[in-house]
């Protein structure tokens, strides 16, 4: 989906971000970019290019299938986090929500409440900066409104990242913590708008960072800035 800078964070946001930085530092130790990831300022970029209205650029992520049950989300409606207690599964959800939308159904700024009701309660583990960056801003929100651009996401796999497990092999116990999984999610996003009804296709790989309590429901922690493999 596309991006947008963020705003400025203030300093609840810095201490958010740490607090999310060090629990997931503790299970993904060896994963790439993890170091940016902690230091970030919330002007990064997210793995998922800003697609134009007209002309959806490529993505060099590709998907990689399995026998799995796709999730896939349907334009005109708001993404729902789904009630379950298994981390990939609630992965794939939030990808294909984060990869659909209907600029012909809603606001941008509905959209980026819904999505933001997927994430975590737990405020000090929150990240939802890394969620806003991949809802298109307000004003390329509107040009694609213009064109009544819609995207639709079908996901083909999820699973743990190999360095988080064998961190989690290693030390068990870290995760108690938080229980913050990353759940790595391949897929593909496909665009249409007016004029175009066929659109195009492009696919998607992000690594997610997924809280799920043993006595609680998934929920959504960050978006990770880079894909581990």
């Amino acid at each position: 989906m596309p991006q947008h800078s963020t705003h400025p964070g203030g300093a609840s946001r810095v201490r958010r971000r740490a607090l999310l930085g060090t629990v997931v530092l503790a299970v993904l130790v060896a994963l790439a970019g993890l170091a940016a990831y902690l230091t970030r300022d919330g002007r990064g970029h997210s793995d998922a290019p800003a697609p134009s209205p007209s002309s959806p650029a490529a993505s060099p992520s590709a998907p990689s299938p399995s026998g799995a049950p796709a999730p896939h989300t349907r334009p005109r409606t708001l993404p729902v986090p789904p009630k379950t207690r298994d981390p990939i599964a609630y992965g794939k959800a939030a990808a294909a929500a984060l990869w659909s939308y209907d600029t012909r159904a809603y606001s941008q700024t509905e959209l980026r409440k819904a999505l933001r009701g997927w994430l975590t309660a737990e405020a000090k583990y929150a990240d939802p900066a890394s969620v806003d960056k991949v809802v298109p801003s307000p004003v390329l929100w509107k040009e694609m409104a213009a064109n009544g651009q819609f995207a639709t996401a079908d996901v083909h796999e999820g699973h743990f990242p190999n360095a988080f497990t064998q961190a989690l092999q290693e030390d068990p116990g870290a995760i108690t913590q938080a229980y913050v999984y990353a759940v790595t999610v391949s897929g593909k996003q496909s665009i249409a708008w007016k004029g175009s009804p066929a659109g195009g296709a492009e696919s998607r790989s992000t690594t997610l960072a997924v809280q799920c309590r043993p006595d609680h429901h998934c929920a959504l922690v960050g978006v990770m800035p880079s894909v581990a493999p």
